[in-house]
């Protein structure tokens, strides 16, 4: 006769793991809790007119949004800014995909053994911790203000940000296959290129635009930092020196167009590679 196991010993050791983060995580929204109630009863708002700021914060966004034009600056000069800003996205895509795809044949660890992939996933954990702003910045400190430094920046972040998708996408083919085909005399590049390769082309696409749309997104933030003299430097020039709303409201038009028509042709392609697939 089958001995039944006591109730007690049938629950689940996952229990005690499970609790301990959800605990972890009460004690820290608590305390944020407590620091946010805090400091909204310390605030200092005897200054504070509630009406004129809302008031003021609607009349500017009139301005921005309704009656949007151009200022101080010219088309041409705002155009060719934002040519420059979608270019300097551009090309810091394409060089770091370039890279990182060679670098996430290291990172793979179907491809390469495991010390060298466990190695350079490190090293690119590192290196996307430190936002991209931050990348620029020293770079801007090492090789002077300019368009320079913010292609090292952004391409330098690129790459690791594309080595982990890359990465992942290469992982995602069987390691049985790879062995079937290494036991069978396939050379790496060829394995690489013919039988990796054409399956990930649409997981490594889509990583490559959302790529290029954070690239676009920081090329903005960062042209006033780095003195790219894009787009970005006219938005802060018209928001924070010269305070001309319409012209910032021009500007957010413009950006949102980018946008969306980058948006369409990354559907566009990704829709494309799939049928053929």
């Amino acid at each position: 006769m089958k001995s039944e196991i006591p109730s007690q010993a049938r629950v689940p050791t996952k229990l005690s793991l499970t609790t301990r983060p959800r605990r972890v995580l009460r004690l820290v929204l608590a305390g944020l809790t407590v620091v946010t109630i805090y400091t909204l009863v310390t605030l200092n708002t005897s200054g504070l007119k509630v009406n004129d700021a809302i008031s003021s914060l609607g009349s500017n966004l009139t301005l921005m949004f309704l009656h949007p034009s151009v200022g101080q600056d010219t088309w041409p000069l705002l155009l060719r800014a934002l040519a420059t800003s979608v270019s300097l996205g551009l090309l810091t895509t394409i060089l770091g995909a370039v890279f990182a795809f060679f670098i996430a044949m290291g990172a793979a660890r179907n491809l390469a053994p495991n010390w060298l992939a466990t190695g350079i996933k490190a090293v690119m954990a590192f290196i996307r911790a430190i936002p991209t702003i931050l990348w620029v910045l020293i770079y801007s400190v090492v090789m002077g203000l300019g368009a320079s430094a913010a292609v090292v920046g952004l391409t330098f972040h690129s790459i690791a940000y594309l080595v982990k998708a890359y990465s992942e996408s290469i992982e995602a083919t069987p390691t049985e296959t790879i062995e079937a085909l290494k036991a069978s005399g396939v050379r790496f590049l060829p394995i690489v290129f013919q039988a990796i390769l054409p399956s990930i082309i649409p997981a490594l696409l889509s990583w490559t635009f959302i790529r290029f749309e954070i690239n676009f997104a920081n090329a903005v933030a960062v042209g006033a930092a780095a003195g790219a003299n894009d787009i970005g430097y006219y938005l802060f020039m018209a928001s924070g020196f010269y305070f001309n709303f319409h012209e910032v409201g021009l500007i957010v038009y413009l950006l949102l167009g980018v946008a969306i028509i980058l948006e369409v042709i990354s559907m566009k392609l990704r829709g494309h590679y799939l049928k053929q697939n």
